[in-house]
């Protein structure tokens, strides 16, 4: 496993990128509002990706001075530019990681800025996972998302499980919604974390390769 601090054109952004030997694909994070790369929740997950033969790229989207505005934490396309910008980042490192089929995980607003960078660049992206999302943010990208998404929600997360169901309706990519049962918004119930990882696991393991071959078998 190497595992080292990067910073990402062109403002400096920072993150952490860790690739475990043959790698079989690498996913970038999207956090949500009040997180940043250190969120233990993303950072679990990432941990247990890595342990299953992903790569993972955890990255903060806005500079701390951006962070000082709230609104800006809920502009979700600036968001999805900044991931945008990670993803072509990625494309001129090395060989090993620029080949990688990529996925994109997203937590809270997060989710919505993966589905909206999912939906530009569907020839890139391969697979999309939400955690605890807010994916309806994504709004009039979400039809025109080819990547597999799967929406995990806590089952007592209300209000938020039924805007999952409404993005997932609007969804026209293979898609599913995954409840874990007496989850709240974090998912700080026992279980309830490792749930989302086999959850995300899961999906990452059937979808993330590239994003044609995806769409072929599909």
């Amino acid at each position: 496993m190497q595992s080292h601090d990067v910073c990402v054109p062109p403002l400096g952004l920072p993150g952490g990128l860790s690739v475990p030997g043959n790698a079989r694909g690498l996913i970038a994070f999207a956090h949500g509002s009040g997180s940043s790369r250190f969120s233990p929740r993303n950072t679990a997950v990432a941990e247990a990706l890595n342990e299953r033969g992903f790569a993972t790229l955890l990255l903060d989207l806005l500079t701390p001075q951006e962070e000082q505005d709230r609104s800006n934490v809920f502009d979700v396309g600036l968001l999805a530019e900044r991931l945008l910008a990670a993803v072509d980042w990625l494309e001129g490192q090395t060989r090993a990681i620029a080949n990688l089929p990529v996925g994109l995980f997203g937590a809270s607003t997060g989710a919505a800025a993966a589905l909206t960078a999912a939906a530009r660049l569907p020839d890139r992206v391969a697979a999309v996972v939400s955690r605890g999302g807010r994916p309806d943010l994504a709004g009039e990208a979400l039809p025109l998302v080819r990547a597999p998404t799967l929406l995990i929600v806590g089952g007592s997360d209300l209000g938020v499980i039924e805007l999952n169901e409404e993005a997932l309706a609007r969804l026209r990519c293979p898609r599913a919604l995954a409840i874990v049962p007496g989850a709240t918004h974090l998912f700080p119930e026992p279980g309830a974390m490792e749930a989302v990882i086999e959850h995300a696991s899961g999906w990452f393991e059937r979808y993330l390769q590239a994003p044609g071959s995806v769409r072929a078998a599909s």
